[in-house]
């Protein structure tokens, strides 16, 4: 069928084909509904076709003490209404209208609600209109805003979804830990990074290491590696297409970052592909892919870009937190450049450096959480890029020299030493395929201009786990908790799937951190104590 509307076929990406004997994740009017009707007296039928759809759930993020960002895709040109009440019978609802859904953001938009009342759930309903007023199916919704009290605070992070080509498996009935997440009700997430895997393609079925097979729902987009923003595009619409995935994302809201697998392995900046051996690649640029990952990124994502069109941002939930989103990816200096003696502005590049700086020294909040994509002192090489001669490239902060700190360590050292008057920063990843609990403290330190503070890695959400990395012992990190298989890439179906979660109390401030598996079972906790 040939779309009338201008949008691509819809059925090319959200119709998705099982290997064997699995399910439809989504309903076939996700398809049926791109062809409309010419005739002057359509019947019921057509009717119903010529209504508008949403394809893949609704979504929100970037919560405020008023309100939120409201994100929905549409099957064609339509206008996003969006209603919001305190309960689920939507008695007294506010209505909104919203922007237009075009081909042009591929259907996606989003609207900004506000006004709400702060600390409170609000229902949400989205309803799209077609341009000859019909009206598509509602989908709803809940997310909660923030409040403006010492109220109790939950939430959770954790990163990497449908990675190393470990596809939604409908033997195992979907990406259930989203569901495991979504049942502890969590006030909203932050989403660490590699929300999708753009250079790992899945196929129908794959090998694990215990040597039983893993079936994978596919789809189109997810048969290359992704190079077009329209194939970025359908990394998203594959992930979306999980019932536990569009559960936690229509009632959770997420503060979300972006790493390296929205584009490629551990890109950087003005990076080449060319002689790395990138299976797949066609297009060499980094800078190219990057672009287009980040249309994709900005489209399928409930995220607000400013006018500055920055990622790093501080998020503020009450007079309990605030939390500062890095970017780690847009300023990154080249992954061989890691063990220079003069690199001052490391991984955030010097505008975001002094921004996290100033903005931690002036929070008022009791608890500061930093939202890092990549870890601190966890040693992660990088093998596409390390020379013939020379030190091995380094993909995140460490090098695993124990010493003062070299590469993007100065950075992160000037960042250490001018707020080590602040108190209660927490620091919270994931990127590593496993969790833990890293304490960091100067007395053990080869740098010791910092005050103590905590490192919590949670992590993967669906993808392949890995073992436990080395630590560098430049800012004095030990590990007081690691649970990583012992096996490389091991699939979601034999565990090691995780995600931290975060309880404030508003009584006593004390900031608890729990690290759970896919089961809901919490493998270790720590309650830190407020200072001052």
């Amino acid at each position: 069928m040939t779309a009338t509307n201008g949008f691509r076929d819809v059925s090319r990406r959200t119709i998705l084909r099982a290997a064997g004997a699995g399910a439809l994740l989504v309903p076939l009017g996700a398809s049926v509904a791109a062809c409309g009707s010419s005739n002057s007296t359509p019947s019921s039928t057509s009717l119903i076709r010529n209504r508008p759809v949403l394809t893949h759930g609704v979504a929100t993020g970037e919560m405020t003490s008023g309100g939120a960002l409201v994100w929905a895709r549409s099957d064609r040109p339509a206008t996003m209404i969006v209603e919001t009440a305190s309960n689920e019978s939507f008695g007294n609802a506010r209505t909104l209208r919203g922007p237009q859904l075009t081909p042009a953001s591929d259907g996606t938009g989003r609207l900004r609600v506000a006004g709400l009342e702060p600390g409170k759930t609000v229902h949400y309903r989205v309803t799209l209109e077609g341009e000859d007023g019909a009206l598509g199916e509602p989908v709803t919704g809940t997310f909660t805003t923030a409040p403006v009290r010492d109220d109790d605070i939950r939430f959770q992070w954790s990163g990497d979804v449908v990675g190393q080509g470990w596809g939604i498996n409908p033997d195992m009935g979907g990406m259930t830990i989203f569901s495991t997440m979504a049942d502890r009700n969590p006030q909203f997430f932050i989403h660490s990074g590699d929300a999708i895997y753009a250079d790992n393609p899945v196929e129908p079925t794959q090998e694990q290491n215990d040597g039983k097979i893993y079936r994978s729902v596919t789809s189109p987009a997810k048969e290359q590696v992704a190079q077009t923003v329209d194939q970025f595009r359908g990394n998203y619409a594959y992930n979306l297409t999980d019932e536990h995935f569009r559960r936690f994302v229509g009632s959770v809201p997420q503060l979300v970052q972006w790493d390296d697998h929205e584009v490629v392995n551990n890109w950087f900046p003005g990076e080449s592909l060319a002689g790395q051996g990138r299976e797949g690649y066609t297009e060499m640029s980094v800078d190219v892919l990057a672009r287009n990952g980040r249309q994709a990124w900005q489209e399928w994502q409930p995220v607000e870009i400013g006018a500055a069109d920055r990622v790093y941002r501080k998020v503020s939930y009450g007079p309990l937190l605030d939390v500062f989103i890095l970017d780690m990816r847009s300023f990154k200096d080249p992954n061989p450049d890691a063990w220079s003696r003069n690199n001052v502005d490391g991984l955030l590049g010097a505008a975001q450096t002094q921004w996290l700086i100033d903005g931690l020294n002036a929070s008022r909040a009791t608890w500061k959480v930093v939202a890092n994509d990549l870890p601190l002192s966890i040693v992660v090489g990088d093998k596409n890029t390390t020379p013939p001669n020379g030190p091995k490239a380094m993909e995140a902060v460490a090098q695993g020299d124990n010493g003062d700190p070299l590469g993007r360590e100065i950075a992160f050292g000037r960042i250490l030493s001018e707020t080590k008057q602040v108190q209660n920063v927490v620091f919270l990843t994931a990127d590593v395929h496993y969790t833990a609990a890293i304490s960091y403290e100067p007395d053990r330190a080869g740098f010791e201009d910092f005050a103590p503070f905590w490192e919590f890695v949670a992590g993967p959400l669906h993808a392949g786990a890995f073992p436990e990395s080395p630590l560098d012992g430049t800012f004095g990190a030990t590990y007081e908790f690691v649970h990583a298989p012992t096996e490389s890439n091991v699939s979601p179906a034999e565990g090691f799937q995780h995600f931290g979660e975060v309880s404030i109390d508003g009584r006593t401030k004390v900031f608890r951190v729990e690290l759970v598996d896919a089961s809901g079972k919490t493998l270790y906790s720590k309650d830190l104590e407020p200072a001052g």
